[in-house]
Order: structure tokens, then C-alpha cells, then sequence
């Protein structure tokens, strides 16, 4: 799945008929669920990696809702992207402990070794960087994720190591 679900940055999953045939399925089997428009863009967005805007107006069409209230649980919830992400997401925390804490350094840290910040994916679509607020783990900041596992204290002298855990599992697959 993590290797479609990269490919899916490539196209619109709308004109891809294998694709468009999940978007379908993944409609079709929760249209009638309570909390349908949750539950459908949830699995979309693991399925396709993304909901775009033209994905939005298609399930909005299929659920006969105003395209405004699918866009506004999307824009609502900070886990849902309409962009297509690189395979692994690096979040470095902003939240008041972690900003003090040095969080700018580490941006401009990670700008320096891989060569993206906030809001940018690298060219071969494996890292993508984003800006977060509080994770919750205010004790240990500043905080990086990567892919979901939580990393404190992180220096910019020791990010080089954490990122390399990312480049070399790549250059192993």
C-alpha cells in the first residue's frame, strides 16, 4: 500500500480507474455509517495520501452535501492534507515549550541537511516537512516526529542522526 499510495502523488486519483474504483468502494461502503464524512475522508486519505480539492467536490457530489462542509472537517482537523505527501512526514513541533525550546534551530537545521522546510517535499517524494502545534510532550521539548514515533530534547548537532534512520532505510529499499 505505501508504495501506491506514493504513486498516487504522481496523477489525479480521480482519472485512474483503479483508483477511482477504491474512492468508489470506500464511498459506497460507508455512505449510510453515522459520522459518514469523517469516516470516508479518514479512509481516503490512508488509501489516496491526500484529499484534494477535486476529491472533495466528488465526495460531496456522492453524498449530495455542500462541498463547504467536507472542506471545512478537512480544513478542521490538522491530520487531514490536500497536498500529496512524501512517504515519510518529519514534524517538528511549534508549540510554546518547543518554539522556546529551539525549534527554529532545528528548522533551519533540517533546511541545511536535506534541503526542504515546513510545507516542502523533496524532489524524490520521500520526506515531506511540516510545522505542528503542542504533541503533548511539552517535558521533553523541543520535539520532533517522524512518522508518527516522537523524539525529545532534539539539538540540531543530533538531528543528523535521527534523519538518518530515514535516508538509510531508502537507500536499503
Amino acid at each position: 500500500m505505501e508504495t501506491e499510495k506514493l504513486n498516487t502523488v504522481l496523477f489525479n486519483p480521480l482519472q485512474d480507474a483503479k483508483a477511482k474504483a477504491e474512492i468508489d468502494a470506500i464511498l459506497e461502503k460507508n455512505k449510510d455509517k453515522p459520522g459518514s464524512i469523517m469516516v470516508i475522508l479518514n479512509e481516503l486519505q490512508n488509501t489516496v495520501g491526500f484529499v484534494s480539492e477535486e476529491l472533495q467536490q466528488y465526495v460531496a457530489d456522492y453524498l449530495h452535501t455542500p462541498v463547504s462542509k467536507i472542506h471545512g472537517v478537512i480544513s478542521f482537523y490538522s491530520f487531514f492534507t490536500t497536498q500529496p505527501r512524501g512517504k515519510h512526514i518529519i514534524k517538528i513541533c511549534l508549540g510554546t515549550a518547543c518554539y522556546v525550546g529551539g525549534a527554529s534551530q532545528l528548522i533551519e537545521k533540517i533546511k541545511q541537511l536535506i534541503g526542504i522546510g515546513p510545507g516542502e517535499t523533496n524532489a524524490d517524494w520521500t520526506i515531506t516537512v511540516e510545522e505542528c502545534r503542542c504533541v503533548g510532550a511539552c517535558s521533553q521539548a523541543p520535539v520532533v516526529v517522524i512518522d508518527d514515533e516522537i523524539h525529545g530534547r532534539v539539538k540540531p548537532s543530533t538531528l543528523a542522526k535521527l534523519l538518518r534512520t530515514i535516508t538509510t532505510e531508502e537507500k536499503i529499499a
